[in-house]
């Protein structure tokens, strides 16, 4: 608030006159941000007016996909605002920042909003049935469609605590031709499916040297470690003469075709304590099994021709 007078004191005024000074209320012009928004999801607006059929009413559907993902993306555009984050994907944001130990807070709300994303938009209002060009893959990797599906849940429920369990197929050249090329993955808490964001780097001994960064060195050591890494591989030897993507020791490439949300808020409104269980079985008959093929890349990564069906 600016305080102005009104006009110049005029010394014709008759005597004793009090020149009052008038407030004025100045709105500086903003720049509308938009930064990062919550997606839209094809069954957005039956799922909001009904709830998910089947899995989870209007309230439960409000918490764990409404709300919680709303706060995730608020809580995402204030740890990105006027940066060149700011409208980056939240699947590279995790990518990204999952080496960094100093920027932790923005990997656990990029990875858990983009995971959180993943599990709904492979929701489906009624039950789907796998497509000729996935039932192959199923069959190859877990012998038939109920064998990956008691694997599947079983895996899930045994799952302690929050995180997410993922159906990924792996992209890697195979060991053999008679290597599956569907497996299941784990992630704890928000932790990221993708190889990208496997290999944490600790350059130091956690146990004897003290640190600025509790579970990793300081940003500027870290930066340093980054900025002396080859950036080419041509007439590099070592760790760094590999030419393919950096991946974490033993990691592998793969694509996210299918994954659950095992966070308590996300099943125990409508499941109550002690019903994670009746929660997988009914997510299970929800799976839009269209968008999950949709996921696959076009080709068989196996034969390099195109997936039947498609």
């Amino acid at each position: 608030m600016i305080f102005s007078r009104a006009g110049q004191q005029q010394r014709v005024l008759r005597a004793g006159a009090v020149i009052s000074e008038i407030p004025i209320t100045v709105r500086s012009p903003q720049r509308r941000h938009l930064g990062h928004q919550v997606p839209r999801l094809t069954h957005g607006e039956q799922f909001e007016r009904d709830g998910v059929p089947g899995l989870l009413g209007t309230e439960g559907y409000q918490i764990a996909w409404t709300t919680y993902q709303s706060y995730l993306i608020a809580k995402l555009n204030a740890l990105t605002a006027h940066t060149s984050d700011e409208t980056a994907l939240t699947k590279n944001l995790a990518i990204k920042y999952a080496r960094d130990p100093s920027k932790a807070s923005l990997f656990n709300h990029a990875s858990m909003a983009h995971n959180n994303h993943h599990f709904f938009s492979t929701l489906s209002p009624k039950h789907t049935h796998p497509s000729d060009a996935l039932l192959p893959l199923i069959n190859k990797s877990f012998s038939s469609l109920p064998s990956l599906r008691s694997t599947f849940l079983a895996t899930a429920n045994a799952l302690f605590g929050p995180g997410f369990v993922w159906l990924v197929r792996l992209t890697s050249p195979p060991i053999a031709s008679s290597s599956p090329p569907l497996a299941i993955l784990t992630t704890y808490i928000a932790g990221s499916p993708y190889p990208g964001a496997h290999f944490r780097l600790q350059p130091v001994d956690m146990a004897t040297t003290a640190t600025d960064i509790a579970g990793g060195t300081n940003p500027q050591a870290y930066a340093m470690s980054l900025a002396s890494r080859p950036q080419g591989t041509a007439g590099v030897m070592g760790p760094y003469a590999r030419a393919d993507k950096k991946l974490a020791p033993g990691g592998q490439d793969l694509e996210v075709l299918l994954g659950v949300n095992t966070w308590e808020h996300v099943w125990l409104r409508d499941y109550g304590v002690g019903g994670k269980r009746q929660f997988l079985e009914a997510w299970w008959e929800r799976i839009d099994w269209d968008v999950v093929e949709k996921n696959m890349s076009k080709l068989d990564v196996w034969t390099g021709r195109a997936l039947r069906g498609r």
